[in-house]
Order: structure tokens, then C-alpha cells, then sequence
């Protein structure tokens, strides 16, 4: 499955531009961060979350240069690594080209905030026309219109006649062609026997904790997985940060992370690109992307780097998991001696424990539910750790 993943960044990484790349109106680098220069206009919005009371922003922008995508693209995610004070947040657009030459207008794929507090965070629902629609994270193509090229466009809003602004590390986003359902690639590879020591997280021991933040339980899979990733690197929220949740709830970092990714719009806390925000608002480098098999993931567990995978499946195509999904986050720490993934399943035997939840899986089962989700992963590093170097084929993370 063709993929490509394009991302513009102020950290240093020879393979990837920098924001110096794009059209700024009203934007500049500082202190190693895209932020608010010189606003260029202020606009009023209506928190649809909110008491319905207008709120005036001062703005500026940030436009990517286009990106052709020669396989011709069905779907478009965005990613994005933001920090936001009070009073702030940032909007990401796309638009497109589609191969027939129709350019699209603008869709937004999500307005947000790394607070919560007199800010709703959200997705933008409605959004279809003759080019495509957004299905929450991911822009989506018309059968028959795949887009040729894309373009983002980055708005950073502070309330008018304030001084603290938006800061952004990372903008970026992940097209692909076709489905990815065909396994590939079965063969173990460099990561035979390497298991990393990734902390489990039960989402079910939170069932029915914060029902205005979905609830816990089978809703919780893909903040529990960030929480996961994020503990493993020592950059999950300490006990100030999580003083607000009931002490007598386990692992209140979980609860945390879905209070702070949760989608309004939505009503949920599977964004996709929410999550991958949210670690970036953490000081990591954050982005959803799509690999081509179990091969590609095994690169990265031998660089050290456990992965958030999406998954889908029937109880009786994925041995050891004792349920079934539509879709589902998960995170792979490894591959036995034969080859086969260990992952930190959060639903695991929907069993209310943290014990329960490191499960070893039969590769190509694993494979199947994965490519499901054309292969969808969470790829969550600290800026000083490498990731492994793309083959000739694969997308440049």
C-alpha cells in the first residue's frame, strides 16, 4: 500500500524541513518553535461546547508547501506537536488536488487546545462534498477522485489583546492509496526476542470513571496505549498533574490522558491525531503514519521504539485476544523467539487487570487485524532518539 508521510518541524532532523519551507502570514520561528509574530486579523468563534458566548482571536498562519502524492492519495491524516496556554489554540486544514486537476477547498481536521478549560477541543463534523469528507482524524476521498497532491494550513489563535501564543514543534500528515488488507512480509526479522519494557495499562480497570470523557472501560483503548508509550519514555503526568482524579482510581495517568485527548465532536477519545497531540504537547516527537507490515515494525522495536497499532477483528481471528472489535488501539513491545508480536493490550480478555494485559499473538493474524486499519500506527519518540532509517520503498517518518 502506498503511503507517504510529509511533516515540517523546528527540531533537528536532517530529513525533515523546517517550517521555513511554507508561507507564513503573521508567523515566525522562536525559541526553536512556530508562533504568533504579528497577528494578521481576529476572527470571533462560538465554542459549540461552550455557554454560546463569542470570543474574539487574534490570528496568524502557516501554509505547507504542496505535496504531490503520485499514487494518488484516498486518505489524508493529519499530525501536529503544539503547545497551548490558556487562551489559545491552533486550527489544521487540508485541502487538495484531486488527479482530474478539481482543486478542493479547505477541510478542517481538528481544532485544539492542550487545556480544557473554557475551551472544547474538537473534530468537525459535517464536512462532505463532491472531493471528499472528513471521518473525524482522516480526510477521506470520493471513489474515483483520489487527490494528487495535498496542501495544510496551520491557524494559531490567541484571545485579542493577549500576549501568550500558541507554540508548534511539529506539523505534518500521512496519505495513502488503497487498502493494506493483504499480509506481507511474515518472515521474523531484526527484532526476534527483543521485548522492551513498556508499562500495561488496563482500560477495563476504569470502567464507568469520568462519563464526560467517555467512561472508561472498552472506550479507553487509545488513551490507555498513549499513557503506555508515554510512561515508557518517563514523560506521563506526575501527581500534580493528575491531583484531580479520584485517588481511589488506579493508574489516574490513564484518566488524564482521556481527559486530554478526548474529542467533543466526536464524543470519544480515539482521535487519532489527538493522541499523537497530545504527546507532543509532552515534549515528544509525535505523528500518525502507516507502515506496510509487521517487517517495518520490527525496525523500530529494535530501535527501541514500541508502536500504538490500530486494529480490527473477529473473536475468532486473533487467538489469545477473547473478543472482537471494530477498531481498537493496542501497543506492540516486541516479537518472541519465533517471531510472533507481544503486545500491551489494554482490552485483553475485557479482564479488569493490569496482569492480563501483555499478550503474545500469532504474527499473521496479527497482521490481518492490523492491515485492517490500512496499517495505521502512533509513532511517539523523544526528539533525541532515532528513528530507524526508511528503505528505498517506504515512507520517510
Amino acid at each position: 500500500m502506498p503511503v507517504l508521510f510529509r511533516a515540517w518541524s523546528t527540531r533537528s532532523d536532517p530529513g525533515r524541513p523546517g517550517f521555513d519551507e511554507g508561507t507564513a502570514r503573521g508567523t515566525q520561528v522562536r525559541r526553536g518553535a512556530l508562533t504568533i509574530g504579528r497577528p494578521v486579523g481576529a476572527v470571533s468563534y462560538i465554542d459549540p461546547f461552550g455557554d454560546g458566548s463569542p470570543a474574539s482571536y487574534d490570528h496568524a498562519s502557516w501554509l505547507s508547501p504542496w505535496v504531490p502524492t503520485p499514487f494518488g492519495a484516498a486518505e489524508v491524516v493529519a499530525s501536529w506537536n503544539a503547545t497551548t496556554p490558556v487562551g489559545t489554540w491552533v486550527q489544521v486544514e487540508v485541502r487538495g488536488a484531486t488527479t482530474a486537476g478539481d482543486e478542493t477547498g479547505w477541510y478542517v481536521l481538528g481544532r485544539w487546545a492542550s487545556y480544557d478549560d473554557g475551551f472544547h477541543r474538537t473534530s468537525v463534523a459535517g464536512q462532505a462534498d463532491d472531493h471528499g469528507s472528513v471521518r473525524t482524524d482522516t480526510l477521506v476521498s470520493r471513489d474515483g477522485r483520489a487527490f494528487g497532491s495535498y496542501q495544510l494550513r496551520l491557524t494559531l489563535c490567541r484571545l485579542a489583546g493577549t500576549r501568550a501564543a500558541p507554540t508548534v514543534t511539529l506539523l505534518g500528515a500521512m496519505a495513502s492509496a488503497g487498502s493494506g488488507e493483504r499480509p506481507v512480509d511474515l518472515t521474523p526479522g531484526v527484532a526476534v526476542g527483543r521485548v522492551l519494557d513498556v508499562p500495561a495499562y488496563s482500560q477495563e480497570i476504569h470502567r464507568g470513571e469520568y462519563p464526560p470523557w467517555d467512561g472508561g472501560g472498552e472506550a479507553w483503548c487509545s488513551p490507555a496505549s498513549t499513557a503506555m508509550v508515554l510512561d515508557h519514555w518517563g514523560r506521563g503526568p506526575g501527581r500534580e498533574e493528575t491531583s484531580w482524579v479520584d485517588p481511589a482510581y488506579a493508574d489516574p495517568q490513564v484518566d488524564h490522558a482521556a481527559r486530554q485527548v478526548y474529542d467533543h465532536a466526536y464524543g470519544g477519545t480515539g482521535n487519532w491525531s489527538f493522541n499523537v497531540a497530545y504527546a507532543g504537547s509532552r515534549g515528544l516527537t509525535a505523528f500518525v503514519t502507516r507502515l506496510r507490515s509487521l517487517g517495518e515494525a520490527e525496525r523500530f522495536i529494535a530501535r527501541g521504539v514500541p508502536l500504538v497499532l490500530s486494529v480490527s477483528f473477529r473473536a475468532d481471528e486473533l487467538d489469545g485476544a477473547g473478543y472482537a472489535t471494530a477498531g481498537h488501539l493496542m501497543v506492540l513491545v516486541g516479537f518472541d523467539r519465533r517471531g510472533d508480536p507481544v503486545l500491551n493490550d489494554p482490552a485483553s480478555h475485557r479482564v479488569a487487570s493490569n496482569d492480563e494485559v501483555r499478550v503474545t499473538f500469532d504474527r499473521a493474524q496479527l497482521e490481518r487485524a492490523w492491515a485492517r486499519s490500512n496499517r495505521t500506527v502512533y509513532v511517539i519518540v523523544p526528539p533525541e532518539v532515532a528513528l530507524p532509517e526508511p528503505s528505498a520503498q517506504a515512507p520517510r517518518w
